[in-house]
């Protein structure tokens, strides 16, 4: 595994986030409309919102991002942390960057006094599922949903 900075996202990184943004949307086969993504951005750098995100710069190069989001849990006292997402370019896969930024996730929710941290992928996502059933447990619950608007 080589070395891999991970840093803060910042105001001036949009044009390196973004295009790994639309990767990741590609990969999912989804398609965010452009104001949910100015929106989710902002959140980024407003202190008072729960989103936060960080960037994988292996070898002065940006690969890959992680957004999380902390919020209540009935279950706990203690915040959770939910990984929303994890991207890594297809062309750096298979070099550490997505457990790199997996760490980070748990070294900045352990800094929080954060409880759990917990996240979903697509059953279909099999080189995802190697790494996470490698870094965390499954839950054995079935995510349900129903979109309102």
């Amino acid at each position: 595994m080589q070395s891999v900075e991970i840093k803060a996202i910042e105001r001036s990184d949009f044009d390196i986030w973004l295009p790994l943004w639309q990767s990741y949307q590609r990969f999912y086969k989804v398609d965010i409309p452009t104001i949910v993504t100015l929106d989710t951005w902002v959140r980024f750098h407003n202190p008072d919102e729960p989103m936060h995100a960080a960037l994988a710069i292996p070898c002065g190069q940006t690969f890959g991002f992680v957004h999380t989001v902390y919020h209540r849990s009935t279950w706990t006292t203690g915040d959770y942390c939910y990984l929303q997402d994890l991207f890594v370019a297809a062309d750096a896969r298979g070099r550490g960057i997505g457990r790199a930024l997996i760490k980070h996730v748990y070294a900045e929710a352990k800094r929080r006094k954060v409880s759990r941290v917990h996240w979903l992928t697509h059953e279909t996502n099999y080189p995802g599922r190697l790494l996470y059933d490698s870094v965390g447990e499954r839950s054995g619950f079935i995510q349900y949903r129903k979109a309102l608007a």
